[in-house]
């Protein structure tokens, strides 16, 4: 079992000069995540990068994250971006919509009554990142899945270590990169991202790998799925409402 890491002494974390790394990348690592044990209770909080140094990691530091898979209604292809270069953690990967983290640094994302706090982190980062208006992402909208909890170096010094909250959203969005975060982004069918896959010149975050080979393809089938389409024949998250039981968090491995 992973040791449950105490938050009250940060002393007792690795930490490292963020000097030569992008400074808006740096600056950001100074956001505070959510710790938790194993079955997502908050024990504390601590800045991104002591979060993601693989030397704390392995000493069982583990936080709160989401991934967010945005959808387009019409003809149910799924939003996608690659990572900028500018990146700390699994630079110039493909990924999907949008992967973070509710921050202690905000009361409201802490909140876990219905997910709130981690759809409300979703909203704010979708329009951070890839400048998706937050009018047009509703924080009610957000189809809450199911929990992972995975753990995936990223170059040796760097990793993830994560109770990752799947979230799905369907809406006509807006989207302006901004390019420190993201340096592509496109919607794919999902005959198009199992081409994607299978291509070796094509590189993915690893919880992106994770979601897709054991959940994603089967969650997109319900969602494209004719008794779950609206009267306009539009795909609508919040059809999936039940094909997931959110209740327990899932060990990946």
């Amino acid at each position: 079992m992973t040791q449950e890491p105490s938050t009250s002494a940060a002393s007792a974390f690795a930490s490292i000069d963020l000097k030569g790394y992008d400074a808006e990348q740096a600056r950001l690592m100074d956001e505070r995540c959510i710790v938790v044990d194993e079955n997502d209770r908050a024990i504390g909080a601590l800045d991104k990068k002591t979060c993601h140094l693989m030397e704390n990691i392995n000493k069982g530091l583990l936080h709160r994250a989401f991934s967010a898979f945005v959808f387009r209604p019409s003809d149910g292809k799924l939003l996608l971006q690659q990572r900028a270069p500018e990146k700390i953690t699994f630079p110039s990967m493909w990924t999907n919509t949008c992967c973070s983290h509710p921050l202690d640094d905000f009361e409201q994302e802490k909140i876990e009554e219905e997910q709130l706090g981690v759809r409300i982190a979703a909203s704010r980062k979708l329009e951070h990142e890839l400048g998706i208006p937050q009018s047009q992402t509703p924080v009610d909208e957000f189809q809450y899945l199911t929990r992972i909890h995975y753990l995936a170096p990223s170059n040796g010094l760097w990793g993830e270590h994560e109770v990752d909250y799947i979230l799905f959203f369907t809406g006509d969005v807006d989207v302006t990169p901004n390019v420190n975060e993201i340096c592509d982004y496109k919607y794919v069918s999902k005959a198009e991202l199992q081409e994607m896959f299978a291509d070796p010149k094509n590189s993915f975050t690893p919880w992106f790998k994770l979601i897709a080979r054991d959940f994603l393809f089967g969650w997109w089938d319900e969602l494209l799925s004719p008794s779950r389409l609206g009267p306009d024949g539009k795909c609508i998250a919040k059809s999936l409402h039940n094909v997931a039981d959110g209740t327990k968090v899932i060990k990946m491995a």
